[in-house]
């Protein structure tokens, strides 16, 4: 089980020099589209709703889904200064041995 640190330093270093998406709606495009490489989704989201899709989706189309505990802790790993649900990895830039770790 790969502990959250390290999904957060992936999504940081994912920020800087390569490529993410943030929020449930991007997330979804990005998976949609086959353009994420990796979703982290927060574990305290109310209602959980609102990323049960996310799961199935990232199945069918072969992506890796993570976890992580708060949506806080998530919003600062994506830069915000906001919580957020979701967030997609295009693009690992410096971290894709990390991400390539992960996702294998």
């Amino acid at each position: 089980m790969t502990k959250p640190e390290e999904i957060f330093e992936i999504i940081e270093a994912s920020r800087e020099t390569g490529k993410i998406r943030k929020g449930v709606n991007e997330t979804t495009k990005a998976v949609e589209r086959g353009l994420a490489k990796l979703v982290v989704v927060a574990e305290d989201v109310t209602p959980p709703e609102i990323v049960m899709h996310l799961q199935p989706l990232c199945d069918e189309k072969k992506i890796t889904l993570v976890k992580v505990p708060t949506k806080s802790e998530l919003g600062r790993a994506a830069g915000l200064q906001v919580p957020t649900v979701s967030v997609a990895v295009l693009d690992a830039g410096e971290a894709k041995a990390k991400l390539n770790s992960i996702v294998k």
